[in-house]
Protein backbone atom coordinates (compact mmCIF):
# COMPACT_ATOMS: atom_id res chain seq x y z
CA UNK A 1 0.00 0.00 0.00
CA UNK A 2 1.64 3.17 -1.09
CA UNK A 3 1.94 5.69 2.13
CA UNK A 4 0.60 9.37 0.97
CA UNK A 5 2.49 11.98 3.32
CA UNK A 6 -0.06 15.08 4.73
CA UNK A 7 -0.96 16.92 1.72
CA UNK A 8 1.69 19.87 1.60
CA UNK A 9 -0.74 23.87 0.81
CA UNK A 10 2.46 25.11 -1.15
CA UNK A 11 6.07 24.35 -2.21
CA UNK A 12 8.66 22.53 0.25
CA UNK A 13 9.53 24.45 3.43
CA UNK A 14 12.99 23.85 2.38
CA UNK A 15 12.59 25.45 -0.88
CA UNK A 16 13.96 28.97 -1.77
CA UNK A 17 11.25 30.09 -4.04
CA UNK A 18 8.50 29.29 -1.16
CA UNK A 19 8.08 33.12 -0.74
CA UNK A 20 7.16 34.20 -4.04
CA UNK A 21 9.94 35.95 -6.19
CA UNK A 22 12.15 39.43 -5.27
CA UNK A 23 12.14 40.75 -8.67
CA UNK A 24 14.90 43.78 -7.13
CA UNK A 25 17.57 41.00 -5.72
CA UNK A 26 16.96 38.93 -9.05
CA UNK A 27 17.20 42.21 -11.38
CA UNK A 28 20.48 42.95 -9.90
CA UNK A 29 21.90 39.30 -10.71
CA UNK A 30 20.43 39.07 -14.52
CA UNK A 31 19.62 42.85 -15.26
CA UNK A 32 18.03 41.99 -18.79
CA UNK A 33 15.02 40.33 -16.79
CA UNK A 34 14.01 44.07 -15.88
CA UNK A 35 12.35 44.23 -18.85
CA UNK A 36 10.27 41.56 -18.63
CA UNK A 37 8.88 42.99 -14.98
CA UNK A 38 5.56 45.48 -14.40
CA UNK A 39 3.34 45.94 -11.69
CA UNK A 40 0.09 44.31 -11.72
CA UNK A 41 -3.36 45.31 -10.67
CA UNK A 42 -2.84 44.20 -7.50
CA UNK A 43 0.56 46.08 -7.04
CA UNK A 44 2.71 42.99 -6.92
CA UNK A 45 5.61 42.74 -9.14
CA UNK A 46 5.62 40.10 -11.30
CA UNK A 47 6.08 39.13 -15.58
CA UNK A 48 3.85 37.46 -18.30
CA UNK A 49 3.95 34.14 -17.32
CA UNK A 50 2.93 33.23 -21.26
CA UNK A 51 6.14 35.17 -22.75
CA UNK A 52 8.44 32.66 -23.20
CA UNK A 53 11.35 34.69 -23.47
CA UNK A 54 10.56 36.03 -20.08
CA UNK A 55 10.16 32.93 -18.14
CA UNK A 56 13.96 32.08 -19.34
CA UNK A 57 14.84 35.08 -18.10
CA UNK A 58 13.49 34.28 -14.98
CA UNK A 59 14.57 31.06 -14.26
CA UNK A 60 18.41 32.35 -15.46
CA UNK A 61 17.84 34.84 -12.58
CA UNK A 62 16.57 32.64 -10.30
CA UNK A 63 19.38 29.76 -10.87
CA UNK A 64 22.41 32.72 -10.30
CA UNK A 65 21.07 33.88 -7.56
CA UNK A 66 20.23 31.25 -5.44
CA UNK A 67 21.95 28.27 -6.70
CA UNK A 68 24.91 29.93 -8.36
CA UNK A 69 24.57 28.60 -11.47
CA UNK A 70 26.72 31.67 -13.51
CA UNK A 71 26.01 29.85 -17.27
CA UNK A 72 22.32 28.51 -18.40
CA UNK A 73 22.01 29.02 -22.20
CA UNK A 74 20.22 26.42 -24.53
CA UNK A 75 18.37 26.86 -27.65
CA UNK A 76 14.63 28.20 -27.43
CA UNK A 77 13.33 24.64 -29.04
CA UNK A 78 14.45 22.84 -25.38
CA UNK A 79 12.13 22.97 -22.72
CA UNK A 80 12.65 25.98 -19.76
CA UNK A 81 12.00 24.05 -16.89
CA UNK A 82 10.33 26.10 -13.92
CA UNK A 83 12.75 26.14 -10.79
CA UNK A 84 10.39 26.18 -7.80
CA UNK A 85 8.68 23.21 -9.53
CA UNK A 86 11.73 21.34 -10.42
CA UNK A 87 14.15 22.02 -6.84
CA UNK A 88 10.71 20.66 -4.66
CA UNK A 89 11.19 17.32 -6.82
CA UNK A 90 14.91 17.34 -5.25
CA UNK A 91 13.94 18.49 -1.69
CA UNK A 92 10.98 15.76 -1.30
CA UNK A 93 13.70 13.14 -2.78
CA UNK A 94 16.26 14.45 -0.15
CA UNK A 95 13.37 13.32 2.29
CA UNK A 96 13.07 10.01 1.10
CA UNK A 97 16.68 9.41 1.49
CA UNK A 98 17.25 11.22 4.33
CA UNK A 99 14.47 8.66 6.30
CA UNK A 100 16.30 5.70 4.69
CA UNK A 101 19.84 6.45 6.26
CA UNK A 102 21.47 7.44 3.30
CA UNK A 103 23.80 9.97 3.69
CA UNK A 104 24.61 13.10 1.40
CA UNK A 105 27.11 11.82 -0.54
CA UNK A 106 23.75 10.36 -2.62
CA UNK A 107 24.30 8.96 -6.19
CA UNK A 108 21.33 10.11 -8.32
CA UNK A 109 20.46 8.56 -11.81
CA UNK A 110 18.31 11.33 -13.74
CA UNK A 111 16.28 10.03 -16.73
CA UNK A 112 16.00 12.23 -19.14
CA UNK A 113 18.17 14.81 -17.97
CA UNK A 114 17.30 17.32 -21.26
CA UNK A 115 19.38 20.20 -22.96
CA UNK A 116 19.30 22.30 -19.55
CA UNK A 117 20.51 19.49 -16.96
CA UNK A 118 17.98 21.37 -14.47
CA UNK A 119 17.96 18.15 -11.94
CA UNK A 120 21.80 17.49 -11.68
CA UNK A 121 22.08 21.14 -11.09
CA UNK A 122 19.98 21.91 -8.57
CA UNK A 123 20.35 18.55 -6.75
CA UNK A 124 24.02 18.93 -6.39
CA UNK A 125 23.46 22.83 -5.49
CA UNK A 126 21.12 22.02 -2.73
CA UNK A 127 22.44 18.45 -1.52
CA UNK A 128 26.07 18.13 -3.43
CA UNK A 129 24.83 14.63 -4.80
CA UNK A 130 26.79 13.04 -7.79
CA UNK A 131 24.81 12.57 -10.47
CA UNK A 132 24.35 10.44 -13.84
CA UNK A 133 22.41 12.06 -16.78
CA UNK A 134 20.93 10.39 -18.95
CA UNK A 135 19.08 11.37 -23.00
CA UNK A 136 18.30 10.21 -26.12
CA UNK A 137 18.80 13.21 -27.92
CA UNK A 138 22.58 13.82 -28.90
CA UNK A 139 21.81 17.41 -29.24
CA UNK A 140 20.84 18.05 -25.65
CA UNK A 141 23.62 16.46 -24.09
CA UNK A 142 25.82 18.46 -25.81
CA UNK A 143 24.28 21.27 -24.25
CA UNK A 144 23.96 20.02 -21.12
CA UNK A 145 27.75 19.12 -20.92
CA UNK A 146 28.37 23.03 -22.00
CA UNK A 147 26.59 23.48 -19.03
CA UNK A 148 27.95 21.63 -16.85
CA UNK A 149 31.97 22.29 -18.45
CA UNK A 150 31.26 26.05 -17.64
CA UNK A 151 29.68 25.62 -14.04
CA UNK A 152 32.83 23.98 -13.05
CA UNK A 153 30.44 20.25 -12.25
CA UNK A 154 32.49 17.63 -14.22
CA UNK A 155 33.12 16.17 -11.46
CA UNK A 156 30.19 16.29 -9.81
CA UNK A 157 27.91 15.07 -12.92
CA UNK A 158 28.20 13.03 -15.80
CA UNK A 159 26.35 12.44 -18.85
CA UNK A 160 25.27 9.14 -20.75
CA UNK A 161 23.74 8.54 -24.27
CA UNK A 162 20.50 6.36 -24.32
CA UNK A 163 21.11 5.22 -27.84
CA UNK A 164 17.85 3.38 -27.66
CA UNK A 165 14.68 5.35 -27.40
CA UNK A 166 12.57 2.01 -26.52
CA UNK A 167 14.37 1.63 -23.05
CA UNK A 168 14.76 3.79 -19.67
CA UNK A 169 17.16 1.20 -17.86
CA UNK A 170 18.25 -0.70 -20.36
CA UNK A 171 21.89 0.20 -21.49
CA UNK A 172 22.50 2.41 -19.13
CA UNK A 173 22.55 0.42 -15.92
CA UNK A 174 25.04 -2.30 -15.83
CA UNK A 175 26.06 -4.97 -13.05
CA UNK A 176 28.34 -2.79 -10.81
CA UNK A 177 26.44 0.62 -11.51
CA UNK A 178 24.79 1.31 -8.01
CA UNK A 179 22.62 4.44 -7.20
CA UNK A 180 20.78 5.89 -4.19
CA UNK A 181 18.01 6.99 -6.66
CA UNK A 182 16.46 7.77 -10.01
CA UNK A 183 14.69 10.48 -10.65
CA UNK A 184 12.46 11.59 -13.94
CA UNK A 185 10.32 13.55 -15.20
CA UNK A 186 8.32 11.81 -18.04
CA UNK A 187 6.73 13.42 -20.91
CA UNK A 188 3.03 14.24 -20.51
CA UNK A 189 1.32 14.02 -23.63
CA UNK A 190 0.32 10.74 -26.23
CA UNK A 191 1.31 13.24 -29.40
CA UNK A 192 1.86 16.95 -30.62
CA UNK A 193 -1.77 17.65 -30.76
CA UNK A 194 -2.67 16.84 -27.38
CA UNK A 195 0.54 18.71 -25.96
CA UNK A 196 -0.86 21.72 -27.97
CA UNK A 197 -4.66 21.83 -26.86
CA UNK A 198 -2.84 21.41 -23.37
CA UNK A 199 -0.94 24.23 -24.20
CA UNK A 200 -3.68 25.95 -25.85
CA UNK A 201 -5.89 25.98 -22.12
CA UNK A 202 -3.01 27.00 -20.33
CA UNK A 203 -2.74 30.77 -22.19
CA UNK A 204 -6.67 31.04 -22.19
CA UNK A 205 -6.52 30.44 -18.44
CA UNK A 206 -3.61 32.99 -18.89
CA UNK A 207 -5.64 35.21 -20.41
CA UNK A 208 -4.23 35.06 -24.05
CA UNK A 209 -5.15 33.28 -27.23
CA UNK A 210 -2.58 30.09 -28.63
CA UNK A 211 -1.44 31.41 -32.00
CA UNK A 212 -0.06 27.74 -33.47
CA UNK A 213 3.00 26.35 -31.23
CA UNK A 214 3.96 28.79 -29.16
CA UNK A 215 5.48 26.81 -26.40
CA UNK A 216 9.19 25.24 -26.39
CA UNK A 217 9.74 21.13 -25.62
CA UNK A 218 11.25 18.77 -28.06
CA UNK A 219 9.41 15.64 -29.03
CA UNK A 220 10.90 13.64 -26.37
CA UNK A 221 9.84 16.16 -23.63
CA UNK A 222 6.82 16.08 -24.00
CA UNK A 223 4.87 13.54 -25.95
CA UNK A 224 5.56 9.23 -25.73
CA UNK A 225 3.29 7.16 -27.54
CA UNK A 226 1.10 6.24 -25.33
CA UNK A 227 1.57 9.27 -23.13
CA UNK A 228 2.40 9.69 -19.42
CA UNK A 229 0.41 6.22 -18.17
CA UNK A 230 2.44 4.09 -21.02
CA UNK A 231 6.22 5.59 -20.10
CA UNK A 232 5.99 5.22 -16.39
CA UNK A 233 4.61 1.58 -16.57
CA UNK A 234 7.95 0.98 -18.82
CA UNK A 235 9.76 2.78 -16.42
CA UNK A 236 8.61 0.86 -14.03
CA UNK A 237 9.11 -2.51 -15.41
CA UNK A 238 12.48 -2.00 -16.58
CA UNK A 239 13.19 -0.98 -12.96
CA UNK A 240 12.41 -4.37 -11.68
CA UNK A 241 15.75 -5.66 -13.80
CA UNK A 242 17.50 -4.30 -11.71
CA UNK A 243 16.14 -4.44 -8.16
CA UNK A 244 19.25 -4.05 -6.38
CA UNK A 245 21.12 -1.20 -8.25
CA UNK A 246 19.39 1.21 -6.84
CA UNK A 247 17.60 1.91 -3.82
CA UNK A 248 15.02 4.33 -4.94
CA UNK A 249 13.27 4.47 -8.17
CA UNK A 250 11.36 7.52 -8.42
CA UNK A 251 9.57 9.74 -10.96
CA UNK A 252 7.06 12.56 -11.07
CA UNK A 253 3.68 11.58 -12.39
CA UNK A 254 1.08 14.64 -13.68
CA UNK A 255 -2.25 12.83 -13.26
CA UNK A 256 -3.50 10.90 -10.31
CA UNK A 257 -5.13 8.09 -11.73
CA UNK A 258 -1.80 7.26 -13.67
CA UNK A 259 -0.03 7.27 -10.64
CA UNK A 260 -3.13 4.62 -9.18
CA UNK A 261 -2.53 2.74 -12.03
CA UNK A 262 0.84 2.07 -11.04
CA UNK A 263 0.47 0.88 -7.67
CA UNK A 264 -0.63 -2.70 -8.76
CA UNK A 265 1.87 -3.29 -11.23
CA UNK A 266 4.72 -2.60 -9.11
CA UNK A 267 3.43 -4.69 -5.88
CA UNK A 268 2.93 -7.30 -8.89
CA UNK A 269 6.65 -6.59 -9.90
CA UNK A 270 7.78 -6.82 -6.34
CA UNK A 271 8.41 -4.01 -4.77
CA UNK A 272 8.84 -3.86 -0.90
CA UNK A 273 7.85 -0.18 -0.33
CA UNK A 274 5.82 2.39 -2.42
CA UNK A 275 5.75 6.10 -1.53
CA UNK A 276 2.93 8.59 -3.34
CA UNK A 277 4.22 11.98 -2.00
CA UNK A 278 1.98 14.94 -3.63
CA UNK A 279 3.44 18.50 -4.32
CA UNK A 280 1.90 21.69 -4.93
CA UNK A 281 2.65 24.71 -6.64
CA UNK A 282 -0.33 27.11 -6.72
CA UNK A 283 -2.84 25.61 -7.94
CA UNK A 284 -1.27 22.71 -9.63
CA UNK A 285 -1.03 19.40 -8.18
CA UNK A 286 1.29 16.18 -9.27
CA UNK A 287 2.70 13.62 -7.29
CA UNK A 288 6.02 11.89 -6.88
CA UNK A 289 5.83 7.86 -6.69
CA UNK A 290 8.78 6.44 -5.34
CA UNK A 291 9.16 2.32 -4.97
CA UNK A 292 12.10 0.16 -3.70
CA UNK A 293 12.78 -3.50 -4.10
CA UNK A 294 14.89 -3.73 -1.38
CA UNK A 295 14.43 -6.41 1.66
CA UNK A 296 14.89 -5.04 5.08
CA UNK A 297 17.99 -6.19 5.70
CA UNK A 298 18.99 -5.22 1.97
CA UNK A 299 17.97 -1.88 3.08
CA UNK A 300 19.90 -1.98 6.46
CA UNK A 301 23.00 -3.18 4.38
CA UNK A 302 22.93 -0.28 1.63
CA UNK A 303 25.47 2.41 3.42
Amino acid sequence: MAKATNKPQSLHLKNKHLKGYNFTELCVACPVLKKFVFTNKFGTETIDFANAEGIKELNTALLLTYYNIKFWKFPDDNLCPPIPGRVDYVHYLGDVLRNSGISDKATILDIGTGATCIYPLLGNAEYNWNFTGTDIDKKSLKTAQEIINKNDLTGKIQLVYQPNPAHIFEGIISENNYFSATMCNPPFYKSQEEAMQANARKLEGLGKRSEGRNFSGKQQELWYTGGEKAFIHTYAYESSKFKTNCFWFTTLVSKKENAESLLPSLKKLGATAIKMIPMHQGNKVTRIVAWTFLSKTEQDKWN
